[in-house]
């Protein structure tokens, strides 16, 4: 389970984002707006410009003030430290084997 910052202490998970959209265009304002109808808008903006939408696999539209350019690079820098910490455990499990044999 690895946690996403989406600013000012926010978290989600990362394996639950489906999308983050740029909050300026008329379709992420009616996503927005049909969300807060539906009860599923969360805002994390703590009353700071919205400026990326991020939408989760439970249909749960969440506001945040953080660049949709800097969660993805967010997101970037998760996926790499996991396929790191992969690849560490992939050399210990060989040397392992190895040094039984």
């Amino acid at each position: 389970m690895h946690l996403l910052n989406i600013g000012f202490g926010n978290t989600v998970m990362v394996n639950r984002i489906i999308a983050v959209i740029n909050s300026g265009s008329s379709p992420a304002r009616k996503i927005k707006d049909l969300a807060k109808k539906a009860e599923r808008l969360i805002d994390v903006t703590e009353g700071r410009r919205t400026r990326s939408i991020i939408i989760m696999d439970s249909n749960h539209v969440i506001l945040s003030s953080v660049q949709p350019d800097t969660i993805g690079q967010r997101i970037a820098a998760l996926q790499v430290g996991q396929h790191l910490t992969e690849a560490r455990e992939h050399r210990h499990l060989v040397s392992l084997a190895e040094d039984g044999s």
